[in-house]
């Protein structure tokens, strides 16, 4: 039977909607179940205490638990490799920014491509580093520090979390700008970093803010300098490494990321309950307490970020020729 033209070509413009609409409500009816949040980092770091705190609110805001995951290792790359291989489906997600561009260069041997195999979903906050030394060290500011530093080569020992993570490259790309000596001192995690700080085995680190934060407060360390281009809201009276050496910065940005090839649309409805998530002034005034600053990019913009910071600290691990334990 010959369909009249008008009603053939409203059938074939509602065939050709279908799959549009079929987009539509697969992100409204996501999620359906828990949705899981991998972590590469250990409990109580930076990255899982953003991760839970975004968590909490895209529970509250989509009605299901985010439940997170800490799969600690290789820098944060086992995390990272569980999502990669992960079912695209949006309930497989990854705490994921800096640490991750840095892992591309430091980890010459991995099993995937993070910028070619994550689809970035958003920015949540970045967060300064913090240059602390133990309050008997003798340099009070960062020039004195530089000055201590050149007139006593290689007896500075800095310690980090680890090779290759965001608190070593901290430290090297200021050895580089400062043109000093500094030693560096691995740990398994920040946390041992600062007891011996305390303890006095170690001279000084670039934290990240959280675990810093309360133990500069209670006069147990001593901060010099934040890593940022701005002052941080959480220690407002500390200046910036970059206000004595010109165009340093150095960052932890922490985002969300997905299995490549999950539908755009649950992408983007991810971003905008991210993104409305750091609206809300709660969840600003929670990150401040930790020393971050809440930072809302579109997937694209993010995954460019991703892009950039891959570059730029990749110069920084082949001058300093960092390579993994």
């Amino acid at each position: 039977m010959k369909l009249p033209r008008r009603k053939f070509l409203h059938l074939a413009a509602g065939a050709a909607a279908l799959p549009a609409v079929l987009r539509i409500a697969r992100a409204e009816a996501y999620p359906a179940r828990p949705v899981h949040i991998i972590v590469g980092f250990a409990p109580g770091s930076a990255s899982d205490i953003i991760a839970r705190l975004i968590g909490q609110r895209l529970s509250e805001r989509l009605g299901q638990p985010f439940v997170i995951e800490n799969r600690g290792g290789v820098g944060g790359s086992l995390g990272a490799a569980a999502v990669v291989r992960a079912a695209p489906d949006g309930y497989t997600l990854l705490l994921c920014g800096s640490a991750d561009a840095i892992n591309t260069t430091v980890y010459d041997n991995l099993s995937f491509n993070f910028i070619r195999d994550i689809a970035p979903v958003g920015s949540i906050a970045d967060g300064p580093l913090v240059l602390v030394v133990h309050p008997s060290f003798p340099a009070k500011t960062v020039p004195e520090f530089i000055a201590y530093a050149k007139a006593n080569p290689g007896t500075i020992n800095f310690g980090s979390a680890g090779v290759g993570t965001v608190a070593q490259l901290a430290g090297e790309l200021f050895k580089v700008m400062a043109g000093v000596d500094l030693v560096h001192v691995p740990y398994r995690g920040l946390a041992p970093a600062i007891t011996d700080l305390i303890g006095g085995r170690v001279q000084a680190i670039f934290s990240t803010m959280p675990p810093a934060i309360a133990q500069v407060r209670a006069g147990k360390l001593r901060a010099l300098a934040v890593t940022s281009a701005m002052r941080s809201e959480a220690l407002p009276d500390l200046p910036t490494i970059g206000d004595f050496l010109p165009g340093y910065q150095a960052t932890l940005m922490n985002g969300l990321g997905a299995p490549k090839n999950t539908p755009a649309e649950i992408v983007e409805r991810l971003n905008k309950e991210i993104n409305a998530a750091l609206a809300d002034p709660g969840i600003k005034t929670r990150l401040a307490d930790l020393g971050n600053v809440p930072i809302a990019m579109s997937p694209t913009e993010f995954g460019k970020f991703l892009a950039d910071e891959t570059e730029k600290w990749a110069k920084v691990i082949r001058a300093a020729n960092i390579k993994p334990d």
